[in-house]
């Protein structure tokens, strides 16, 4: 006599518990997930938005005063590709996700040296997988306008730290993560370098910068712009 009649069914409605689990636990986590995605490109619009509409350059220059974390320096433009960005000060993982980052010991526009700014492939500076030699690239200011022109661009590793050096003229240097279509963490890096304009914007005094950096010493790149991490 059997004394266990339904011992498959039991196992089949377990199974069926299970895998109903499942499904929802990677719904909800779907959900999740494609809730936060949103959430970070609304608030990075809605940053740019309200930031471009409090930047406007201004005919008087302003008290130099020192650069903190996070504060407004500029936005870029490369007119060709349509690309328009706010510029911040600092490369950490918050300034990255709503804008591109100035590095904070690089030199600033209109100094002599290499002005870095490092942003997301897949956000902000995906236009530049067609940029060209010669394309040209504003840095605006409150104060001033500075105009490049790209004279190299590059893919190299992310231990290269030769495009972060200064340098002996005025250059402007865009680095982002390369592949731009790579899912996960890209493995290297895409290097545009340009040259400012000779005459393309008004020279300054020396100490009548409005902007100032924190501090001198080594120059270091802290993050890693691709989407939301850092390594």
């Amino acid at each position: 006599m059997n004394r266990n009649p339904h011992p498959a069914g039991t196992a089949s409605s377990t199974r069926t518990y299970i895998l109903r689990g499942a499904c929802y636990f990677f719904l909800a986590f779907g959900l999740l997930a494609l809730g936060y995605a949103g959430f970070v490109v609304a608030d990075s619009y809605a940053y740019q938005t309200i930031e471009m509409k409090k930047f406007e350059p201004q005919g008087l220059p302003s008290e130099p005063h020192i650069l903190a974390e996070g504060d407004v320096i500029g936005e870029i433009q490369v007119p060709r590709l349509g690309l328009n960005v706010i510029v911040v000060q600092g490369d950490s993982r918050a300034n990255l996700r709503r804008a591109v980052a100035h590095l904070s010991k690089s030199a600033l526009p209109g100094e002599w040296g290499n002005v870095t700014v490092v942003g997301h492939r897949d956000t902000f500076f995906r236009p530049l997988r067609n940029i060209r030699l010669g394309d040209e690239i504003r840095f605006k200011t409150r104060q001033h306008s500075f105009d490049y022109l790209v004279q190299s661009i590059a893919v190299v590793a992310p231990t290269d730290t030769r495009v972060l050096e200064t340098s002996t003229g005025r250059d402007l240097t865009l680095l982002t993560c390369y592949p731009f279509y790579y899912v996960g963490p890209a493995p290297k890096r895409f290097v545009v370098r340009a040259r400012e304009v000779d005459g393309s914007s008004q020279e300054q005094p020396a100490g009548e910068n409005e902007l100032k950096a924190p501090t001198t010493g080594q120059l270091s790149f802290r993050g890693n712009p691709h989407t939301g991490a850092s390594q």
